[in-house]
C-alpha cells in the first residue's frame, strides 16, 4: 500500500481520530518525508482482509484484483462487487 501525503492539519485530524479509536486512522501516511503507519496491533488475517474488502467496496474497486468496477446493478444502482473479468470466471463455473 502506497502512503498518502498529508498536511499538518490532516495530521492533527489523524491524531484526533486515533485518540477516538476510529477506523479512518488506519493506513500509511507520508508527512514531510516521514512515513507513518497506523495499524491494529496483532490483527488477525480475517480482520485485515475484512478491512481491505470494505475499503475496496467503498472506493468502487473489484474485491479480488482492485480494478475499477464500471457496471452497476440495474435494480439497486450500486456498483457490482467484481470487475467484468472476475464476473465472467464465476459465471462460467
Amino acid at each position: 500500500m502506497e502512503p498518502r501525503k498529508i498536511t499538518a492539519d490532516s495530521l492533527r485530524r489523524l491524531l484526533s481520530d486515533l485518540k477516538a479509536g476510529r477506523e479512518s486512522a488506519v493506513g500509511a501516511w507520508l508527512y514531510r518525508g516521514y512515513r507513518l503507519q497506523v495499524s491494529r496491533y496483532r490483527a488477525t488475517g480475517a480482520e485485515r482482509s475484512a478491512r481491505l474488502y470494505i475499503r475496496r467496496r467503498r472506493e468502487g474497486l473489484c474485491v479480488r484484483c482492485g480494478a475499477k468496477v464500471a457496471r452497476r446493478n440495474p435494480s439497486t444502482g450500486s456498483l457490482y462487487r467484481m470487475c467484468d473479468t472476475h464476473r465472467k470466471r464465476i459465471d462460467q463455473k
